[in-house]
């Protein structure tokens, strides 16, 4: 049995945490397979136990002393990974780095502009962000280029990858080779279930996002389609203040909650179809799980969700030009096109199980 350690910035806990969902959803599946996980999450200051899977503080593992064969980190920033790597990388003899998005990039250059009323600081976030995104990339790459001969490094889409040659300045050849393209799985609760077209349906549309107030997620578009589509009704479901600073139309329903995967099942099945739209992404976990679970989904004309979408039958696309979209008529479009078929783009055999292969060959 391989024993590995998690690094992660936050994590699932038991009181309703949520963050990096999608690290458990694989750390779930790695101890049904001769995987011993622990997760060392930096955010929390007890040890705890979530679903069978350890997770302990950094002062824990100082303290127990256990040695792991692998390190495994996801989003890996400076403050915490790399100093973490930097005084107790040589104790591995094997690491992985998973890329998700906002740790290998540019912020400024490829994020969206925050809502209005995000932005605080003006020019002095903008510039001292900046500062560190290239103090952070130059680290990266000479760090990076150093312990390649014994790493491993996973992005969550080709689009990723690509963008991180341009930021980080490597290239496979750098990376040993050892480059690998390995999409987010989804929840189990997504492959185990499919989507009822047959109950009754509340919604015509719905948008689950837990980071509401995040311009890449595009709930002010969202509302401007409801506002455009007055007959239609609309169900957002996630945290946020959005809605203090814009006005809800009066056809969209809101929850302000994060739902844990099996809550949101009945959620789903009460809408005719899902509205992800995004400003940019890495990949889109939650819209791949609500594909996956089979409902008719309408997300951004982006390359990354041609990347990542194309070939599904229950998929179509918009531009972010709102005033020039039928979104009526796209979703006749897209229920033409189904054919009720489950998808396996992001099942276990086509994501975890691979990164299971690279673990357990190390």
């Amino acid at each position: 049995m391989k024993n590995i350690l998690v690094l992660v910035q936050d994590y699932p806990d038991n009181n309703g945490n949520v963050a990096l969902m999608y690290v458990h959803v694989r750390n779930k599946h790695y101890i049904k397979h001769d995987i011993d996980v622990t997760v060392l999450n930096f955010a929390t200051s007890e040890n705890y136990i979530i679903d069978g899977i350890k997770v302990i503080t950094e002062k824990t593992y100082k303290k127990e002393k256990r040695k792991y064969d692998v390190v495994v980190s996801h989003a890996a920033n400076i403050k915490n990974h790399y100093r973490f790597l930097k005084k107790y990388g040589k104790f591995f003899e094997k690491m992985i780095f998973f890329f998700h998005g906002h740790e290998v990039l540019m912020i400024n250059e490829v994020y969206p502009q925050p809502f209005d009323y995000i932005k605080k600081d003006g020019w002095i976030k903008i510039v001292s962000q900046n500062i560190y995104d290239r103090f952070k990339l130059l680290v990266w790459h000479y760090y990076f280029k150093k312990v390649a001969y014994k790493s491993d490094f996973i992005f969550v889409s080709n689009s990723l990858y690509v963008e991180f040659e341009k930021y980080v300045k490597l290239t496979k050849n750098d990376l040993k080779g050892n480059v690998h393209i390995i999409n987010n799985s989804v929840g189990e609760i997504f492959e185990e279930h499919t989507y009822n077209s047959d109950c009754n349906k509340v919604f015509d549309f719905i948008t689950i996002r837990n980071n509401m107030d995040s311009s890449t997620y595009c709930i002010d578009l969202v509302c401007k389609l409801a506002e455009k589509n007055p007959k239609l009704k609309f169900l957002i479901i996630g945290k946020g203040k959005i809605f203090e600073h814009i006005h809800k139309p009066n056809n969209v329903t809101w929850i302000n909650d994060f739902l844990q995967h099996n809550e949101m099942l009945k959620r789903i099945d009460s809408a005719k179809c899902a509205l992800m739209l995004t400003r940019r992404d890495t990949q889109g976990v939650m819209s791949c799980e609500l594909a996956t679970y089979g409902i008719p989904l309408i997300t951004s004309d982006l390359s990354v969700c041609h990347e990542i979408f194309d070939g599904l039958d229950n998929i179509s696309y918009i531009s972010d030009d709102i005033d020039k979209v039928d979104l009526k008529k796209i979703y006749e479009n897209v229920m033409e096109t189904m054919n009720n078929k489950k998808i396996l783009s992001y099942n276990y055999e086509n994501t975890v199980k691979k990164e299971e292969d690279l673990i357990l060959k190390s």
